[in-house]
């Protein structure tokens, strides 16, 4: 699949929002329905006025392509970081790739070290390394535990190690816990679906995913990198499909950052 319908690349930059019916920027609303027609997918007025032809065109545009990894887009009439970086190319969408913070750089290449690490026996909850990750939250690893979060934990705990810092990480297996906890911890950022949907760059590398199945449960993991709406992510008790509760650490990258049901944490500030 090429950056864009047509395969080239027409940097308009992403306005750091959801474009949608009702849009008042009017510049922007006419970048996209230029856009649209030229693809094909109009024709529409380019008037700057987002209403139902321009929805009704965007959704045509969005049954036609597919995102950066050949899935479909979702066909909802509003353009965010994934439809946009379609129409006008990767170039258009803020992407968090470089690893600035040497904290955070060694929490990722610690975290790299730790994939293809597998419980033993497989779908136990425990091996060697697991052990390791449930112990450091303070927790008896004969407890059957699930451990995403102190996979995360460990990673954080590691690398504070090395470099004679506090763990700025709250010490915790519980996911939801965790962003409970992160809010009140001063410098620690959580950044809502809302505004990472907004302005992807938001997201920066070493901050923590959190999502929520509700019922109590849910499931983390370690960004490393996000680009064109997508994240790039390192994790733990999951499996080749990315599910909760898996059987050891791997690295995805096909998570949707709208697929981030709670939010991110980032800590950043506290190193």
């Amino acid at each position: 699949m090429p950056n864009t319908p047509l395969g080239s690349v027409v940097t308009t930059p992403y306005p750091g929002r959801i474009i949608k019916m009702g849009e008042q920027d009017k510049k922007v609303v006419k970048a996209l329905q230029e856009r649209l027609n030229k693809i094909g997918c109009g024709p529409i007025d380019v008037d700057g006025d987002f209403g139902a032809n321009t929805k009704s065109a965007v959704k045509l545009f969005q049954g036609r392509f597919t995102d950066a990894h050949g899935n479909p887009l979702l066909v909802d009439g509003a353009v965010g970081p994934i439809s946009w970086s379609v129409l006008f190319g990767t170039a258009s969408v803020p992407s968090s790739g470089k690893v600035i913070l040497p904290f955070m750089k060694e929490v990722l290449r610690f975290a790299t070290t730790q994939v293809g690490v597998r419980e033993k026996p497989l779908g136990s909850n425990r091996g060697p390394e697991v052990d390791n990750y449930i112990r450091a939250v303070g927790l008896d690893p004969r407890g059957n535990f699930a451990w995403c979060v102190a996979f995360t934990h460990f990673c954080y705990l590691t690398a504070a190690q090395k470099m004679g810092i506090a763990n700025p990480h709250v010490k915790t297996a519980g996911v939801l816990d965790h962003w409970a906890k992160a809010g009140s911890v001063r410098g620690a950022v959580r950044v809502t679906p809302a505004m990472a949907i907004a302005d992807p760059s938001l997201i920066t590398p070493g901050a923590l995913f959190i999502m929520d199945f509700g019922g109590g449960t849910g499931h983390t993991g370690i960004v490393t990198a996000v680009a064109n709406g997508f994240l790039t992510t390192i994790e733990g008790n999951t499996n080749e499909g990315g599910s909760r509760q898996g059987i050891g650490v791997f690295q995805h990258t096909t998570r949707k950052i709208n697929s981030i049901s709670k939010g991110f944490i980032d800590y950043s500030g506290m190193v």
